[in-house]
């Protein structure tokens, strides 16, 4: 079985979303691969309710490279993928070849793991019908209205599914992503002895 984790992100991810994830995939010995719509550097942001507002303030983060687009993922060369939050679901969502890839991790019930806005993205590609997800609030209508359950943990595990709501819920949700991604390394390795 492969190492590599697909990180989706785009123009706008946020910092914290993505970077915490990257290097605990590191810790655990798995590679991760950042992927976006095009292999180039994307600037991510920093997001806070700051106190006395009711909308989120944004300021511009660290860059990040990535490594492949979407367009040239074979998604059997990857053993999870996880959908990074930000404002950037919001536009990458569209794109036909992250779809695909998103409903084969699905569709195959491989380790997925989503926080935030990254809802945003299997939500559109229908894959959430029935399936219980953390999200940042403002983000549960698109969750629901594609048949997906709201729920305000912060960690919620649905079978392969594994969310969290904002980057806050890290040190909570994220480690129950790699115990899946353990999971599936031990099965393959002890199929791959009996074989």
């Amino acid at each position: 079985m492969s190492n590599k984790v697909l990180i989706v992100i785009g123009d706008a991810s946020e910092t914290l979303d993505t970077m915490y994830p990257f290097y605990r995939l590191q810790e655990a010995g798995f590679t991760p691969v950042v992927a976006a719509p095009e292999k180039r550097k994307y600037q991510m942001v920093m997001h806070e309710v700051k106190p006395g507002w009711t909308i989120t303030k944004e300021w511009e983060g660290y860059t990040i490279d990535a490594d492949v687009a979407f367009a040239e993922i074979d998604p059997d060369d990857y053993a999870g993928i996880f959908f990074s939050g930000g404002r950037a679901p919001e536009y990458i969502r569209y794109d036909e070849d992250l779809v695909r890839v998103t409903r084969h991790f699905f569709d195959r019930d491989k380790p997925i793991a989503s926080v935030c806005h990254g809802v945003e993205i299997p939500a559109y590609a229908g894959c959430v019908k029935g399936r219980r997800m953390a999200t940042v609030p403002k983000c549960r209508f698109d969750l629901e209205v594609c048949g997906g359950v709201f729920v305000d943990e912060a960690c919620v595990v649905d079978g392969n599914l594994v969310s969290g709501r904002t980057f806050h819920d890290n040190g909570r949700y994220f480690g129950a992503f790699i115990k899946l991604l353990e999971e599936a390394r031990a099965a393959a390795n002890a199929e791959a002895r009996s074989a």
